[in-house]
């Protein structure tokens, strides 16, 4: 049997886990604490699929139709 990757639907948009770095050069563009980010639950699948853990930011790189990619940005939370 084959193991099925989320990240491998076209549905799916590239979701992958920012270091510390990045993390600081975002949140200092945007002026924001890591805190006020929106949210993402452990549990999400991809976030297990990914290996996130309570704590780190997962960037999420979406097709756009305007800019053709737009960076969301998502706290993982318990």
């Amino acid at each position: 049997m084959t193991k099925f990757s989320l990240l491998d639907h076209d549905a799916v948009p590239k979701h992958e886990i920012m270091s510390e770095g990045e993390l600081k050069s975002v949140l200092s563009k945007y002026s924001i604490e890591k805190e006020q980010l929106p949210k993402i639950k452990v549990q999400d699948p991809v976030c297990k699929e990914i290996g996130a853990v309570v704590g780190d930011v997962v960037k999420i790189t979406r097709k756009s139709q305007t800019a053709g990619e737009a960076d969301y940005y998502r706290l993982v939370i318990e």
